[in-house]
């Protein structure tokens, strides 16, 4: 009968061993992208304005500020976000270049410190 008791008091304290060594794993937050719209000489500054605003969330200033970005240095960051996140913004302004037809480029690319 002793015998029993020590076999479950092993058990339990495998089982222990097992939980605190799950514990120990972290998860590495997911990488992140930034989104960036390049510069062209075609897409009217209110179209980027209002994608901005739109798909990003900007509020007007804000807009207008990355928008002025893209236009005298060539690219401007949108955002950040987890990389379905930042591929599905980027499709959504494609889409939207595309049906207004205007050559507006989206990107995404690993954002720095991540």
């Amino acid at each position: 009968m002793e015998t029993t008791s020590i076999v479950m008091v092993t058990q339990i304290e495998n089982q222990r061993d097992t939980v605190l060594d799950r514990r120990a794993a972290k998860l590495a937050p997911p990488p992140m992208y930034q989104v960036v719209l390049l510069n062209d000489d075609y897409t009217p500054m209110d179209f980027v304005v209002g994608v901005l605003q739109r798909i990003f969330g900007k509020n007007e200033d804000e807009a207008a500020r990355i928008m002025l970005k893209v236009h005298h240095e060539g690219r401007g960051v949108c955002g950040v976000y987890p990389r379905d996140i930042a591929a599905t913004r980027v499709e959504m302004v494609r889409q939207l270049a595309h049906a207004r037809q205007h050559p507006l480029q989206c990107v995404m690319e690993p954002a720095p410190d991540s």
